[in-house]
């Protein structure tokens, strides 16, 4: 498999909740942007920059008029992922800009269509006992069970 570089863009989204007459402030990072570049990491990392130097999240960019530049606070963090601060009149927020590798990638496979007669003898007989899944494990754990 050849590398395939992407440059990845989350936002921090803040939702805000009320609980017992406490205002909650939740946080949670989530996934904007995948943006294959291909497979020249150089090109990635200069791609990723860039992105953390122009990138407008849709919280801002949803509120902003013609002609408006957020203030923008760019750290590039030791990982060599970009962490970007943005305000614009009293609205704030930040996103993460990193350079990732496509290591693997797997299509959905869903099961067959049930025959008539599974139908059938599943309106019979009632709903399956539930699929117990195990959780994940380390190889060397799985290989000691």
């Amino acid at each position: 498999m050849t590398a395939e570089w992407y440059v990845l863009i989350e936002e921090d989204t803040r939702t805000t909740e009320r609980a017992d007459g406490v205002e909650l402030r939740l946080h949670r990072w989530m996934l904007v942007g995948t943006h294959h570049i291909g497979q020249d990491e150089a090109e990635a990392v200069a791609a990723a920059e860039d992105a953390a130097l122009n990138y407008l999240p849709g919280v801002l960019a949803r509120h902003a008029r013609p002609g408006d530049v957020p203030a923008r606070h760019a750290f590039l963090a030791q990982d060599g992922a970009w962490v970007v601060l943005l305000r614009q009149r009293h609205r704030a927020c930040h996103i993460r800009v990193s350079v990732a590798q496509l290591v693997h990638s797997q299509e959905e496979k869903e099961a067959p269509p049930k025959t008539l007669k599974e139908k059938f003898r599943s309106a019979v007989e009632g709903p399956p006992p539930p699929l117990i899944l195990k959780p994940w494990t380390p190889p060397k754990q799985r290989a000691q069970d």
